[in-house]
């Protein structure tokens, strides 16, 4: 530990804090615009000078590191005066009238700085020429206009997210922020994840969703999980007038550090599925509007129970809610089969082993942040569970070494340094051949490359997908586990949707047969049902569906129950690493709908049986792959 002395406050940091950091943590403010404390420090804009004892001249804190005995004024007459001086010249430089611009009034932080430093005019005459507004992006506009230069996103698309989408062409005040080699922002390889946005200080990068919808000072914030798929990112969903303004990621966040994908920022804003709101019953063939009373009344007189029943329910809905679909339907009413929308989760063969073994083998997703290897097994994470693979994608940054093995060409075999070829149904196979090369090698030279890359690293991880899991028997698995044992690697696997794992915890597993079936209910929640389950349900005579959207299921079904979409409920939901997390309610449901929980229950008063309702013991009864972590 070190002492550093910080307008008059002398406090202990560790060696290597930069002064920034040591003041922060003795409560003093020092004005920023280019640092972030998500990035490496940069030193661009000079707002964070500071006057250090014994220096010729104002030092940067954010990079400067604290040393023992220094001495720091950050209040001097020459500090002020140079914070000023910087301010001025930032606003002169581009066009920063504050009265026209979409984050004003609050969500600027170059406006904010400004109040904060007493200004209230600059000296210097504006010397600055207008730029094109590039709006070719689906949900992100550029306006180099109201850009300062700071950087901050360019090194956000590198550092954080590992995609170096973003730069900047000419230099000094002509600098210009562009895409790739200056083409169209949405011609470029951005993938919408926001992050850039979402980092801004000013109104240069906007999200042409919400632009003008509501400042901070407007909006309200829902601090959640995403419930898109099954990494389980938090985010904060910001909402006016019992309306979605836009969805941010949580810099807080224990996993993703404030990340998100477009899956899990941008799409939510545009679904524009036509609602369902109010319940239906077919009489004489057709669907018609019916009252709540009549649609339980024709679920009570055509559902039945036993064999001939059958229930399915998306893994996109809360735990409690999956947890009280088992117990009614399964427990209660002994229906036949009773499973997931995943028709047959892939991941049961995976849950099955941690059954036989009698405890869970799987780490948690950390492991990918400081790995030095990584072998992939049947998954791209460039496309799919895409904040995983910004882990996966900057850790090829740091030198760390990529093997993919896959029979299906992806996007992040593109980034690997060794690919082999592994067709589905011979994982057994493969993973022997594998690890007879790690222990004595192999004349094939891309799999002794992957065998010395595993061999040779310190921290490896071998991390596998839905495709893996679905193909692999118990040999496989086995040579999986004795793989990662001889070679120390963690074992990271990914399953499919948002709430996959705690339906693999129910047992919501089995495959979907619908011959025999006399009665189904079907909960799609606010999910599109696959072609497959729309076939499947075609010989079925009586289909209850509850659901938020109209689909091919609900049109077809004869009882419809229109609930609440995931923006409208709350629940718990388990990451794929065994994070338990709360998603929130960010706006009312539409006037007479009720949650799936709210909902379920109904049905379960209707059908005279009474559920289970301590979920978290539902959840705990099995063992998991992965250890499970309260949040």
């Amino acid at each position: 530990m070190i002492k550093i002395t910080i307008d008059g406050k002398t406090i202990e940091v560790q060696e290597g804090t930069t002064v920034l950091e040591a003041a922060e943590a003795a409560g003093v403010y020092v004005p920023t615009l280019c640092h972030h404390p998500q990035l490496t420090p940069y030193g661009g804009c000079r707002l964070c000078m500071v006057d250090v004892e014994g220096a010729r001249t104002l030092q940067p804190s954010c990079t400067l590191p604290a040393t023992d005995g220094m001495v720091v004024n950050t209040k001097s007459q020459k500090v002020l005066d140079a914070r000023k001086f910087v301010l001025t010249l930032i606003f002169s430089e581009r066009n920063h009238f504050c009265m026209y611009c979409q984050v004003s009034g609050g969500d600027c932080e170059l406006q904010n700085r400004a109040y904060d430093e007493g200004m209230t005019h600059w000296d210097l005459q504006p010397n600055w020429q207008p730029y094109d507004v590039d709006a070719s992006h689906p949900f992100i506009i550029m306006d180099n206009n109201r850009c300062i230069l700071c950087r901050r996103c360019v090194r956000a698309c590198g550092e954080l997210v590992g995609n170096f989408t973003l730069g900047f062409e000419e230099r000094g005040a002509n600098s210009l922020l562009v895409a790739d080699y200056a083409v169209p922002f949405g011609e470029s390889t951005c993938i919408s994840c926001g992050t850039c946005v979402q980092i801004c200080p000013t109104g240069a990068l906007i999200d042409r969703q919400s632009a003008y919808q509501g400042r901070e000072v407007d909006v309200e914030h829902h601090l959640g999980v995403c419930t898109e798929c099954s990494v389980g990112c938090q985010k904060d969903v910001l909402t006016r007038d019992n309306r979605l303004i836009r969805i941010e990621g949580d810099w807080d966040a224990e996993f993703n550090h404030g990340l998100l994908c477009k899956q899990g920022r941008f799409l939510p804003l545009e679904d524009d599925r036509p609602r369902l709101l109010t319940p239906m019953v077919r009489k004489d063939g057709t669907l018609k509007a019916a009252t709540w009373d009549e649609a339980f009344k024709a679920i009570a007189d055509n559902l039945g129970k036993g064999e001939k029943l059958g229930a399915i329910a998306s893994t996109r809905l809360p735990a409690e809610d999956l947890a009280l679909f088992k117990s009614i339907f399964a427990d209660q009413l002994g229906a036949g089969v009773v499973t997931s929308l995943e028709e047959g989760l892939a991941t049961a063969s995976l849950t099955a082993l941690a059954d036989k073994l009698g405890k869970s083998f799987e780490s948690n997703m950390d492991a990918l942040k400081d790995t030095d290897t990584v072998l992939a097994l049947e998954l791209d994470l460039v496309d799919e569970h895409e904040v995983a693979g910004f882990f996966v994608k900057r850790q090829l940054q740091n030198g760390t070494k990529l093997v993919v093995a896959d029979s299906i060409p992806n996007q992040l075999a593109d980034k690997a340094q060794v690919k082999l070829p592994l067709k589905a149904g011979d994982e057994a196979e493969f993973l022997k051949s594998l690890l007879a090369a790690v222990e004595n090698g192999n004349t094939d030279a891309d799999m002794n490359a992957a065998a010395d890359a595993l061999n040779n690293a310190e921290k490896p991880v071998i991390v596998y997908g839905v495709n893996f899991a679905s193909h692999v028997n118990e040999d496989a698995l086995e040579t999986l586990l004795a793989l990662a044992e001889k070679t120390g690697a963690a074992l990271v696997g990914v399953k499919g949707k948002s709430n996959s794992m705690a339906a693999a915890q129910l047992g919501l597993e089995s495959a979907f047969k619908a011959d025999d079936l006399s009665a189904a209910f079907v909960i799609l929640g606010d999910e599109e049902p696959s072609q497959k389950l729309v076939k499947a349900l075609e010989s079925v005579p009586f289909v209850v569906a509850q659901a938020a959207y109209s689909s091919q299921v609900t049109g077809k079904a004869a009882v419809v129950l229109p609930v609440g979409n995931w923006a409208e409920q709350s629940g718990t939901y388990l990451s794929l690493d065994g994070r338990l997390q709360k998603a929130v309610q960010s706006i009312d449901a539409p006037d007479g709908i009720l949650t799936n929980h709210e909902t379920l229950l109904k049905v379960a008063e209707t059908l005279s049986v009474t559920p289970d309702m301590d979920w978290k013991a539902s959840l705990m009864a099995r063992v998991p792959t992965v250890a499970i972590q309260e949040a």
